[in-house]
């Protein structure tokens, strides 16, 4: 019987079809169901801040609480002169929605008393940081530059009783009613009895997200003392700045600080509300 003849062509064909059936089951590569470095879920952006822009900083104090916190502004007999004052000076900024603030320096024939306002909104460019993220961990280096004292028991007790709604002090109502009296302008005393406890510097619970207030006396009894009174807070990304100084013409004289933190808290819960906060 004659024998048929082996096709070597055939053979090779079902060793390249076996092949290709291995070879793509076993090299490792990735199939539609892998994707390598893909974690199949976006990170989502974080959430912007609520403001966009800042007021105008030298409009931002109306005129009867400049008349309280500047009481020499009234003493000021030239019309034109008492509009600039109450006008101010817009300080130097570079991008008037990111930083803005309003200087404000009056004399008066008992004290010498400058205010400063300075807004700042924060923007984070971490795309997995919040605005509100960013501003609260700037606003905490802040707050631990201005080294307030460990609260006590009594701090918060007392917190109650000098909140922003009380009235900016005794004097101050007197001199936003009458007329341009030098007796009821300064703010300070021959008195120079310690700080009580409940007016040392402090955080605030009734100020926007967060707050705190600082209080610092300068000079000696032997000198001029100035008494400049610090109060920040901060409303979603924007943190306000507020600085009143006062220092008094005659020796001895010692700012009242009380009054002055008051008149500053009283301010800050007006811009507060001004931010919509």
């Amino acid at each position: 019987m004659q024998r048929k003849a082996y096709v070597p062509g055939v053979a090779a064909l079902l060793v390249a079809l076996l092949a290709g059936c291995t070879g793509g089951s076993s090299d490792g590569g990735s199939t539609d169901d892998s994707n390598p470095g893909d974690s199949g879920t976006a990170s989502a952006a974080a959430q912007p801040g609520k403001y966009r822009t800042l007021p105008e900083p030298c409009s931002a104090v109306d005129h009867d609480t400049l008349d309280s916190l500047l009481p020499g502004i009234r003493q000021i007999t030239d019309e034109d002169q008492r509009e600039k004052a109450y006008e101010g000076e817009a300080t130097l900024t570079y991008d008037t929605d990111r930083k803005v603030g309003c200087r404000w320096k009056v004399a008066s024939t008992d004290a010498s008393d400058r205010l400063l306002v300075d807004f700042e909104r924060v923007v984070s460019y971490d795309n997995s940081v919040s605005d509100d993220a960013e501003a609260q961990e700037l606003f905490a280096t802040k707050q631990t530059a201005a080294d307030l004292p460990e609260p006590t028991s009594s701090d918060s007790a007392s917190e109650s009783s000098s909140g922003a709604d009380s009235s900016p002090g005794a004097s101050s109502s007197a001199s936003s009613t009458g007329s341009a009296d030098p007796s009821s302008s300064p703010s300070g005393s021959a008195s120079s009895s310690a700080t009580p406890a409940d007016l040392q510097p402090r955080t605030l619970s009734d100020l926007g997200d967060e707050a705190f207030l600082d209080d610092a006396l300068s000079g000696s009894g032997s000198t001029v003392q100035q008494r400049t009174v610090t109060v920040a807070f901060r409303t979603s990304n924007v943190i306000v700045t507020i600085q009143y100084e006062e220092q008094p013409a005659t020796v001895g004289t010692v700012p009242d600080s009380k009054e002055m933190q008051d008149r500053a808290r009283k301010l800050a819960a007006q811009l507060a509300d001004t931010l919509g906060g």
